[in-house]
């Protein structure tokens, strides 16, 4: 019944978005299929389940936190790889480079897809209030939707700085005259959407479903926003709740690193899994298309269809220290293609052998992890300065704890090194790489001594030309 509501979402959309779109890709509120639709629990359900389908957006291989998380860091790359559309392969390249312009296509893509994406949250959000259904769903409908209205508007203003703060659906005239809002501000508006979210959302272990925010999710998140904005004092106290709370009762590591990754029910909704996207493979599903998407563009050995995408740099494969579980688990070294092995590294998190062939490429059962216990774990160590908690990840990982003499502490002698480095090898491809350097202030140090052509400026993505075009007054960044 799940995976119905999830397939018949994309049927709402169409109804919900049917009219002229701007910039900011909102229906006008006067759309009156949209007005007349929300009025009933089971319609409600339905406008939840097309907010959470965002997620397959905002968190796809081609998603705004892959091309940033990822992409426009040292951890990946691209050699060849698919065009799509408008989009072409000196569009994502730009993206590796730092060459990216205000025409970027991929760019333009991405603020689309954000503020769509916002839409369907906010949509939501203005219909519940007032309706006529129980209490406790409207708190529970209402938190669920500002803990993705903080997520997206969180990774939002870290890639644009100053974006148009949008709370509530808009018409297309209100759209063409909104301005971009001061970054403090979109921050203070995550802060207390989430906030919102830990204070009414339910706990971990009484979710309604699975992939349904819950109050550990949101406090979780709220101590990475805290991490991000310099208070580590206000996320220590948030990310010790999660701790001295959830701790080995309801969130743990599990005892293999291996049993995070894989297509079937037992790799799925862990206990080390805080917020995970659902997927299922097949025709007609929801389904994860991360392996093929990340493997290389001419490896029909493997899958029928390699996008190319985030392949592997060998500056991230070869920081592994010896003996870390995690490499081996992590990466493909290469394919035998007629015969002959093509050497080339890439993701092999989201393997599945057995996923069946949708559209030339496989549809896979893999479910997605935007927050798992080891963040909790290593942020805490960076808010706290305490090692008990890196070290529990170090320990699952086969590896010398931190300050014993097996540690190589000659090649990380300070604990924000050795933070940055375990974060780099505890998360690999789940696009975290790029945001930390950034909220650590690393990120111009590290890149460029990569030999990334980057600066200050670049360190946030233009306002897509087609955005000023419809909307002068938004400006741009410095430097585009």
């Amino acid at each position: 019944m799940k995976l119905k509501i999830f397939i018949s979402i994309f049927f709402l959309a169409t109804i919900v978005t049917s009219c002229k779109k701007s910039f900011l890709e909102l229906a006008p509120v006067s759309n009156s299929n949209a007005n007349n639709f929300y009025k009933t629990k089971g319609d409600f359900d339905l406008a939840v389940n097309n907010a959470y389908s965002t997620l397959y957006t905002m968190y796809g291989p081609t998603g705004l936190v892959s091309y940033c998380g990822e992409l426009m860091s040292d951890n990946a790359t691209i050699y060849q790889v698919a065009g799509s559309g408008s989009i072409t392969v000196g569009d994502r390249w730009a993206f590796r480079d730092y060459t990216i312009n205000a025409a970027n296509n991929v760019v333009n893509q991405l603020w689309m897809d954000s503020y769509t994406s916002m839409y369907n949250v906010n949509i939501v959000l203005d219909k519940i209030q007032g309706a006529s259904l129980d209490d406790a769903y409207i708190n529970q409908v209402t938190a669920e939707m500002r803990f993705l209205r903080g997520l997206y508007y969180f990774y939002m203003v870290q890639a644009w700085g100053d974006v148009p703060l949008v709370t509530k659906p808009i018409s297309s005239a209100e759209a063409f005259t909104t301005g971009r809002t001061p970054k403090a501000e979109v921050y203070k508006q995550v802060i207390d959407d989430l906030t919102y979210a830990a204070d009414h959302l339910t706990a971990p272990d009484k979710v309604p479903a699975p992939g349904r925010a819950s109050k550990g999710a949101a406090q979780t998140l709220l101590g990475k926003v805290h991490l991000t904005m310099g208070n580590k004092g206000a996320a220590a106290q948030v990310l010790l709740q999660v701790y001295n709370t959830y701790n080995g009762n309801v969130y743990d590591l599990l005892p293999e690193f291996g049993s995070l990754w894989g297509p079937t029910l037992a790799n799925k909704n862990t206990r080390e899994s805080i917020f995970e996207v659902q997927y299922k493979g097949g025709a007609n599903n929801p389904s994860s298309i991360y392996w093929p998407a990340f493997a290389p563009f001419e490896n029909f050995a493997i899958t029928r269809f390699g996008g190319g995408m985030n392949q592997v740099t060998d500056d991230l494969y070869n920081e592994y220290e010896p003996g870390d579980k995690r490499r081996d688990t992590s990466f493909e070294l290469g394919y035998f293609k007629g015969g002959n092995w093509i050497a080339i590294k890439f993701q092999k998190k989201w393997k599945d052998s057995n996923a069946p062939i949708v559209n030339a490429a496989e549809s896979c059962n893999n479910n997605f992890m935007v927050l798992r216990y080891a963040d909790v774990l290593l942020m805490l160590t960076e808010a706290t300065g305490d090692v008990q908690y890196l070290n529990k990840v170090r320990s699952r990982a086969g590896l010398p704890l931190y300050g014993t003499p097996g540690y190589p502490s000659a090649k990380f002698p300070t604990l924000d090194l050795a933070i940055e480095h375990e974060r780099r090898m505890e998360f690999a491809m789940e696009f975290h790489r790029w945001f930390d350097l950034k909220r650590t202030g690393r990120a111009l140090t590290v890149l460029s001594a990569k030999g990334k052509a980057v600066n200050e400026n670049k360190l946030l993505l233009p306002i897509p030309q087609f955005a000023r075009d419809q909307n002068p007054d938004l400006g741009q960044n410095d430097g585009y």
